[in-house]
């Protein structure tokens, strides 16, 4: 039987990195990029997640501590972040920038490098997988544990990998016109997400201004 924590880490990690939900978004974003180009961007970004995933497993809470930042503000900023990629992807924004570059550079056309913003950072390594895995790295007493924590991690980020590559071809067969609308839906749906990371965010920062410091008349 496989370990309760590498379990339980897998799904927690699983679930708030969402693979399946992230897939069609790269997809989004990376409309206009070659299949080799698309690969790459989506190993590169999965890769860049995992360092950051690790540092903050192992530096996260001292980081943070000797910063003065709470996890709060990341909530706010990811939120702000993925708030503006989602404003492009409604309006096409990105594929207006992509067509000028294009008449710029005819021979080899520049394609926006997403892997490291928006997907490695808030979107895979956001906010939610960070505090999760310095929660899952809490309750890990043990080298063993550890190791589960982090093999649920790679499982997690190997998936991740898979689906961004595949999911690219899969919107291509579907036509340019289909694209477009599943594109902007999925901008919607980025622009609920963002806005929920900042409302998050706020919300545990209020809670925590909030909170009586002594006593409380």
């Amino acid at each position: 039987m496989l370990p309760e924590l590498f379990i339980s880490a897998f799904i927690t990690l699983f679930v708030v990195i969402d693979p399946p939900g992230c897939a069609p978004i790269y997809a989004g974003l990376t409309k206009g990029a070659s299949a080799a180009q698309a690969r790459n961007m989506a190993l590169r970004a999965t890769g860049i997640a995992a360092v950051i995933l690790m540092i903050f497993a192992f530096f996260g809470e001292d980081l943070l501590g000797a910063l003065h930042i709470e996890l709060d503000s990341f909530r706010i900023a990811g939120g702000l972040m993925l708030f503006y990629i989602a404003f492009e992807m409604v309006f096409e924004k990105r594929t207006k920038r992509r067509e000028e570059r294009a008449d710029k550079v005819s021979a080899d056309p520049e394609i926006e490098d997403v892997s490291v913003f928006p997907m490695a950072m808030p979107m895979l390594a956001g906010p939610g997988a960070i505090a999760a895995i310095m929660l899952l790295m809490n309750e890990a007493d043990t080298t063993a544990e550890t190791i589960e924590v982090f093999a649920a991690l790679g499982l997690v980020l190997a998936i991740t990998a898979a689906a961004l590559v595949a999911a690219g071809p899969l919107i291509r067969l579907l036509g340019d016109k289909v694209e477009a609308v599943i594109t902007r839906l999925l901008g919607v749906l980025l622009a609920a997400l963002a806005a929920q990371y900042v409302i998050d965010g706020l919300r545990g920062a209020f809670a925590v201004a909030t909170m009586p410091s002594g006593n409380v008349a």
